[in-house]
């Protein structure tokens, strides 16, 4: 079941940021827009990759005042470990959110009981925490922070201006579509 207009839950959990330990709740992720990004753990293969990807892209994210958050079923104390072992990753200035309990990966639908760990989930929300956008991988395909990035952009544009919508791979300045009777059978 999709997630998509729903508000978020309350929550709070403990991050790793930068050598500090930090609480965020849902109060956190309010006023701004947010990425939440659920990866299956730390020390893995396909996980820095994304995680180190997504660091590169952090200033246009934080442009767009949109704030990364790293989730994973790990504690905070591996997350730390996890920075300091690993040059990428030690590189990282978001928040990784810690969810050794999986209450955050079960909120979301990403949990893989199984597992224990959570599928690859991106979760894009809005200021007003409600979701606007999910996409989720199984655990061994990486994603496109670029992509989620041009996503957060359109979800933007529309909530600026509610009459108009992104074609595909639409970017800002690009046309947008004010959907009509006039466009029907046109495109």
């Amino acid at each position: 079941m999709s997630l998509i207009g729903h508000t978020i839950d309350d929550f709070k959990v403990t991050a790793y940021q930068q050598g500090e330990y930090k609480d965020i709740t849902k109060q956190s992720l309010l006023g701004k827009w947010s990425i939440v990004f659920f990866y299956p753990a730390d020390f893995s293969f396909v996980c820095p990759t994304e995680l180190e990807a997504l660091q590169s892209l952090h200033d246009k994210f934080k442009a767009a005042n949109a704030e990364i958050y790293s989730v994973s079923e790990d504690t905070e104390f591996v997350h730390q470990a996890w920075a300091a072992a690993s040059p990428k990753i030690g590189k990282i200035e978001y928040p990784m959110l810690a969810d050794p309990a999986g209450k955050l990966a079960r909120m979301f639908g990403v949990l893989d009981e199984s597992a224990g760990q959570a599928l690859r989930g991106a979760f894009i929300i809005d200021p007003d925490g409600v979701i606007q956008s999910e996409t989720i991988n199984n655990m061994g395909i990486g994603r496109n922070p670029e992509e989620i990035l041009r996503t957060l952009e359109a979800a933007q544009f529309v909530r600026e201006h509610g009459d108009r919508v992104c074609p595909v791979n639409w970017h800002p300045g690009d046309d947008s579509l004010k959907p009509g009777a006039d466009l029907v059978g046109k495109l």
